[in-house]
Parts: structure tokens; C-alpha cells; sequence
């Protein structure tokens, strides 16, 4: 979850510096959402991700140095440099692509999906998508599909509140989108996006089910995007109090307040306390958030640092992966 959101804060920092072009989608505040899914996963497994879909990626173990030179356009990008913030993909691994279409991914997770199925093989397909989509006629395609076909796909709607501007309140007559699973057979389950526990219990239990041969599920999880729908949105729908509320709920600090009861993290009293009781060598048995928070923020710079030195496209490139 670090690792996501140090990388999208540079991203957002670099494009306010003028040192990135196009355009981006940040995930931060989401971030326990791709993580606590895609931790359910195993080798084979697929996913489909969003316009927003730098965590998805990440989450799913792309390489930091390698996205950071997609995104600044550079020849040992994932796309080669020619896909940018919206098409990162990794195929081969199974991460089978952001998507700047909305709802896009829906239809390429059930083809997956099917293929599995014509297989015979255990794989699931995950598929993520935000709140907007749902307002797309392939989302009613793909539930029913997958559900009729009973597909190995897990539905993953990423309700931030907001599909751009538009609030899900004013956008539903019926904002509850987990219910929506109910037209179509298949279940259907609201869950906490701001606690990591609780998203990979839930996901875990619909990816068994899938992989079982149990069909798809629809999972809503509630979470909420910290910065605006994209670098150029000035988040004048919003109030400052609204974001500061959502800030307090954090899912980077739930889980390391979880992780600072078992010990797996100290916490700063009690690293000031182990230090001073430590006999040199020993020091304390587990490191600080602080301490976990500056490494990752260091590693995010070094990847962008080398990227930023990687060689741009050449020339004559400018047509290969167009045509057959």
C-alpha cells in the first residue's frame, strides 16, 4: 500500500512540475482495495484494470522502475513508452492492462474468464472497475454473461464515491451496487475498501468460489480517492471537510495500527524504548511505520531517477505493435 501510494504522489508531483505529460488518474486512498484482492491471487491469475490503474498494477508486482519509465514515455517501459498512465499491461504476467475506456475491462476479464473455462484450467480472472462504470451497458453484459456462463470471474466495482464529479447519490436511484448482483444470480457483497482485512476476507472467499467452479461474484467496496479524478481536476464538488474525513479513516494507518498490536511494527514509543534497552548489536525486533514509510518513499525516487535517464522510443519504432 506504501509502495502505491509513494509512487502515485510522484506521479501527481511530476506532472505539477511540468515533467510529465498526458495525463493521470491517482489511486491513493484506494490502495487497500488492490492490495487486499489481489494478495488472494495466485500464479495464472489475471486481472483487468482501470483509467486508474497504477495500483493494480503494483499490487499485482510490476516493477516500480519499469512503470516509472512508462509513464515518462521511455523505450524500457512495460508499452515501450507508447501506452503511458492508462494502457500499462504486462500480458505475460497476467496483468492484461489499465484501460482508458470506462467499464472497458469488464468484457476482456469474462473472455479470460472463458478461456479458463474452456481450459478446464483454475484460474480466476479479476476485474476492477469504479463506481462510473456501472452506469455502462457492458456491465449488465458481463454480470449476466459470466453468471450464465459461470464464468471464474470476480467482479471488483471500486466505489470511491464519485464517477468524475458526479456523486453516487445523485447518479443511482439505488446506490447500494452491491445489490445489483442480485438480477443476475450471482452474489453480491458490500465491504469495507478502507480496511485491508476485511477486502481479502471477502475476496477470498469469492475467488475460492470462483476457482472451485462456483461461478462469479460482484464485490463493492467502499473507498474514497484523496486527490481529484485526475491531475487537472480542481475538486470544486467536494468539500475540504469531506476529505479530511475519509483522510482520517486511512487504510495505510489501520493496518499498521493492526500491525503495531501483533509487533510486526513498532510503534515510536516502543522503538524509543527498545533502542534504549538494546546492547548494541541486538537493536529492536521490528522497524517503525516511519522508518518502513521513508524506505519505500526512497525507492519510489530511485525508480524514477532511472527512469528518468532511460532512452526514449526511437523513430523508427513509431509503427511496430500497430500492425500485424
Amino acid at each position: 500500500m506504501l509502495r502505491i501510494r509513494a509512487f502515485d504522489e510522484k506521479v501527481d508531483e511530476l506532472f505539477a512540475a511540468g515533467k510529465m505529460h498526458g495525463t493521470g488518474h491517482f489511486y491513493v486512498g484506494q490502495e487497500a482495495v488492490a492490495v487486499g484482492v489481489i494478495s488472494c491471487l495466485r500464479e495464472g491469475d489475471v486481472i483487468t484494470g482501470t483509467h486508474r490503474g497504477h495500483g493494480h498494477a503494483l499490487a499485482f508486482g510490476l516493477e516500480l522502475r519499469r512503470m516509472a519509465a512508462e509513464l515518462l514515455g521511455k523505450a524500457s517501459g512495460y508499452c515501450h513508452g507508447k501506452g503511458g498512465s492508462m494502457h500499462i499491461a504486462d500480458v505475460g504476467a497476467g496483468m492484461l492492462g489499465a484501460n482508458g475506456i470506462v467499464g472497458g475491462s469488464l468484457g476482456i476479464a469474462c473472455g479470460a474468464g472463458w478461456a479458463f473455462k474452456q481450459r478446464e484450467e483454475e484460474r480466476v480472472a479479476v476485474c476492477f472497475f469504479g463506481d462510473g462504470a456501472v452506469q455502462e451497458g457492458i456491465f449488465s453484459e458481463a454480470l449476466n454473461l459470466a453468471a450464465l456462463w459461470s464464468l471464474p470471474v470476480v467482479f471488483v466495482c471500486e466505489n470511491n464515491h464519485y464517477a468524475m464529479s458526479l456523486s453516487v447519490e445523485r447518479g443511482f436511484a439505488n446506490p447500494r451496487i452491491a445489490e445489483k448482483a442480485q438480477g443476475y444470480g450471482l452474489p453480491g457483497v458490500a465491504v469495507d475498501g478502507m480496511d485491508l482485512v476485511e477486502v481479502r476476507e471477502v475476496a477470498k472467499e469469492a475467488v475460492d468460489r470462483a476457482r472451485a467452479g462456483g461461478g462469479p461474484a460482484l464485490i463493492e467496496a467502499l473507498t474514497y480517492r484523496y486527490l481529484g479524478h485526475s491531475k487537472s481536476d480542481a475538486n470544486l464538488y467536494r468539500t475540504r471537510d469531506e476529505i479530511k474525513g475519509w483522510r482520517e479513516n486511512d487504510p495505510v494507518l489501520r493496518f499498521a495500527a493492526q500491525l503495531e498490536k501483533t509487533g510486526e511494527l513498532l510503534g515510536e514509543d516502543a522503538a524509543a524504548e527498545a533502542a534504549a534497552e538494546a546492547s548494541g548489536e541486538a537493536g529492536k525486533a521490528a522497524p517503525t511505520l516511519k522508518e518502513v514509510t521513508e524506505r519505500i518513499y526512497a525507492e519510489v525516487e530511485e525508480a524514477f531517477e532511472w527512469a528518468m535517464q532511460e532512452p526514449e522510443p526511437s523513430p523508427e519504432s513509431a509503427l511496430e505493435d500497430v500492425y500485424a
